[in-house]
This record gives structure tokens, sequence and C-alpha cells, in this order.
């Protein structure tokens, strides 16, 4: 390795696995406190993590009764985990169907600013149909009708956080102006979906514009990530399965004119960790005891689109109920329990417990030295820039892996001991992108440097 790993801390309230809210170390009753979400951004930031994520949806799952699975506002989590925190990045999931390309642009620009360039934009089309009802809908639009809107929203999005050139602000007390109005522009947006006429209504921020990440493995969602994202968040169980991907979507954006190191590929992972392999195992199977088969049912309904709560637990996963030709909200995670159903052959039982842990990111169980040789081996064969940390629960299960996994990985020299810059763009070693509006010579400068 003569690279960084990227990692970043993905939280969910109590942990990834379904059922970490009942296990005794889990601190449920605290998961509508900041200080909690404080103090885990805290823990991250000083082992030096890029950054930490929340993903959101804008509807409420159909299965609370059984697991903590409501979501937090993420720009308002954000804002208070950078002012309790100084150089890791925060990324926060908004989606492209149910929101407003200006509004968005004004509340990312707004944490940028004042996080001192550490925001980052998770862009979702949105996978739950039931949100259109809540935005006066009567169906949820069509899988390419959502990316399609999406190319246009983030067209629309660059113009808005470009619209002011960086040097747009003089702030000359002495002439009395404050702003250049020739290094302000108006990106007057006429499309299919958007009318924006602009400019923000703020400066540019310190990154230039918020890191794009997105999390789409469909090929829609591929088209889409080789042109605007600069991390992409995607799940794999195998490592031919995530070479796969990796080798597929550098080649996309090299395709696109960009340079694929600027496009880091983040898989998850959620890790058990014990002091031998038994004993992570062990701890593994004690979440599973506790998941509740109507909720991991209820999971395995919305990514297959097949109600199995009258199947047999026990007995071998119903391939032959399973229609691959309906078009899926969620295509590319159905592909993926598709995966497992045909090379592991399991039981209903096991693929419920199989996607109870990382609802399909991979699973990996082990001493820290197996935990971190998975990661290295992922690395160094062509799977991975780094890894979306995702712990089964909270806050035990990311606190064993920043004592005893990270250690590992920098005697390997594969992760940092301290960060290099301020910004989330530096942490990921992402360059800073010039104003489309800006003379062509700064673009040319920014390319020379």
């Amino acid at each position: 390795m003569t690279r960084s790993l990227h990692l970043n801390l993905f939280i969910y309230p109590d942990g990834h696995h379904e059922a970490a809210w009942r296990h005794p170390d889990s601190q449920t009753e605290r998961i509508l406190d900041i200080s909690y979400y404080q103090g885990l951004a805290q823990r991250a930031e000083a082992a030096k993590f890029d950054a930490v994520f929340f993903a959101d949806g804008p509807s409420l799952a159909e299965n609370i009764r059984y697991a903590a699975r409501f979501r937090l506002e993420p720009i308002t989590v954000m804002t208070a985990i950078v002012a309790a925190t100084e150089r890791i990045g925060v990324i926060g999931t908004a989606s492209t169907t149910y929101t407003e390309p200006y509004n968005l642009a004004r509340q990312f620009a707004s944490l940028d600013h004042l996080s001192g360039g550490r925001a980052g934009w998770n862009i979702v089309t949105t996978g739950a149909a039931d949100a259109a009802l809540n935005f006066g809908l009567d169906a949820h639009p069509l899988h390419r009708d959502r990316y399609a809107r999406a190319e246009e929203y983030l067209d629309v999005v660059t113009k808005l956080w470009d619209s002011w050139e960086d040097d747009a602000v003089v702030a000359d007390r002495e002439s009395g102006i404050f702003a250049d109005t020739a290094k302000i522009h108006r990106v007057d947006h006429v499309g299919d979906h958007f009318r924006v006429r602009g400019p923000l209504n703020a400066p540019r921020s310190p990154q230039g514009r918020p890191v794009y990440v997105q999390a789409g493995s469909s090929e829609d969602g591929r088209a889409f990530a080789a042109r605007w994202a600069e991390a992409i968040f995607t799940a794999h169980q195998t490592l031919g399965s995530a070479q796969e991907f990796y080798a597929d979507i550098k080649s996309r954006a090299r395709a696109q004119g960009r340079d694929p190191r600027g496009l880091k590929v983040l898989p998850g992972i959620s890790p058990f960790i014990g002091s031998t392999a038994q004993e992570a195992e062990d701890l593994h199977e004690q979440f599973n005891d506790l998941t509740q088969p109507e909720y991991s049912l209820a999971q395995l309904h919305r990514l297959t689109g097949v109600d199995l709560s009258s199947c047999d637990l026990d007995a071998p996963f119903p391939r032959e109920v399973i229609d691959e030709d309906v078009e899926r909200s969620e295509g590319s995670r159905f592909r993926l329990v598709l995966d497992i159903v045909d090379r592991e052959q399991p039981t209903l039982r096991q693929l419920c417990h199989r996607l109870a842990g990382a609802r399909g990111h991979r699973v990996v169980t082990g001493t820290p030295d197996q935990i971190a040789d998975t990661i290295q081996e992922w690395a160094e064969h062509g799977a991975a820039d780094g890894f979306n940390v995702m712990p089964p629960w909270l806050p035990g299960g990311i606190e064993v892996f920043l004592d005893e996994v990270v250690p590992i990985l920098r005697e390997r020299g594969l992760f940092r001991t301290e960060y290099a810059g301020r910004t989330l763009r530096d942490h990921l070693g992402l360059e800073r992108p010039a104003s489309q509006y800006a003379p062509i010579d700064q673009h040319d400068e920014l390319e020379t440097a």
C-alpha cells in the first residue's frame, strides 16, 4: 500500500444490527440526546476518521414497532456535531426526489461555511415508495424518472454553488464595496423539472461545494456516480463482486473524462470483534438471537417484493417465488439478496440473519487482526479505497474498532496518524473545484497546481 485508506463512521441510532436496541450494551435511552452523537463523532475524530455519515429517508419505516429506525433530520444533527468537533467531516443524506435544489443548496452551503469546509452530501433518489404520500403525490416516481430528475438537480445545485466566484466578497471598508457583483452570476436554469434563476444568496463555501457522495449501484446509479460522485457508498458480500464494481465505476469515470482517483469507492463493513474468532462468532449469534421474525420478514419483503411471512423459517428459501423481471425501487440491493440465495442456498431464517447485521453490507467476524486482514485484502486487491464502518451496536461496536483495529491498520501503513488538512476534501484527497463561472485561467491554474 502506498496510499492511506479512508474510513467513515456510519451512525445508525443504536447500531446497524436490526436487534441492536435490544442488546444490554446499547444505549437506546440516549438516541435522542445530541451529546450521544457528538461523543461518537469526537471519538471518530480522535482516531482521525475522514467523516461521520448519517442516512435519512422522508418517511417512517413501517416496521418501527420492532426496531429503532426513526430518522433525525441530518443537517440539524450535523450542525450540532461540527460545533463539538474541529476536523472530522460530516456527510448527510438528502433526496433529489423530495427536496428542491435551491433550499438544499442553501442548507449545505451554510453547513460547509459553519464547519470550515467539512460538509458532504449523500445524494439519493429515495427508494421508499410510501414517501410519495408525504409530498402530495399519488405514487412514487419510476426509477428511471427519479434519476432523470437527479441529473438535472445536480446540474442546478452545482450552478448555484458556483454562482459566486471565490473572490466575489471584497469587504472593502474604505470604498464601501462589500461584494463585486460582476462576480456573482444568475444561473437562469430552465429544464424539464426545475426553473431556478439564482444566484445563491450566500458566498461560495470553503470547499467550493460540498463533497458529492452517492450510494446507488444499479445501472442508472453507476452512470450517475460516474458523472457526479466523488465518493461512493456501496454494499458487497464478496471480494469478487466488490472488485467488479470498483473496476467498472473507475472505468466509467475515466470515460467521462474524469481522473478515477477523484472518485473514492467505500464499501460498508460491519465488524463483530472478539479476542478469538469463536468469541466474535458467539457475539454475532447473541445479536441474531435477539432478532424478531416479523421485522426480518418485513425487511425481506421490502427488498424482494414478496411476502414470505407464511413460509417455514427453517425451510430452504423459496427461490421460485421471486420474479426477477419486476422493476424494484431498490434493484441493486434486490440483486445482492438473490446472489446470497444462489451462492449459499440458505434457509429463510439464515437469510434473515444474514441481512440482519447491516442490510446487505458485509458483516465480518473475527479478531482485530482478522478484521484488519479483510480490510487490507479488499484495499490491496482493487475492491475499495476505504470503508464505511457500520458498528453492529453503539457505542461499544465502534469503540472496540477504534481501540483495537485502527492501531493495526496504522502499523501496516494503511491509515493516517494525523489529518493532513482541515476540509473533507483534504481528508479524501480531492481537489477543490473552480467555479464554472470563473475566468478560464483560474481553471487552468487549478489543473496545473
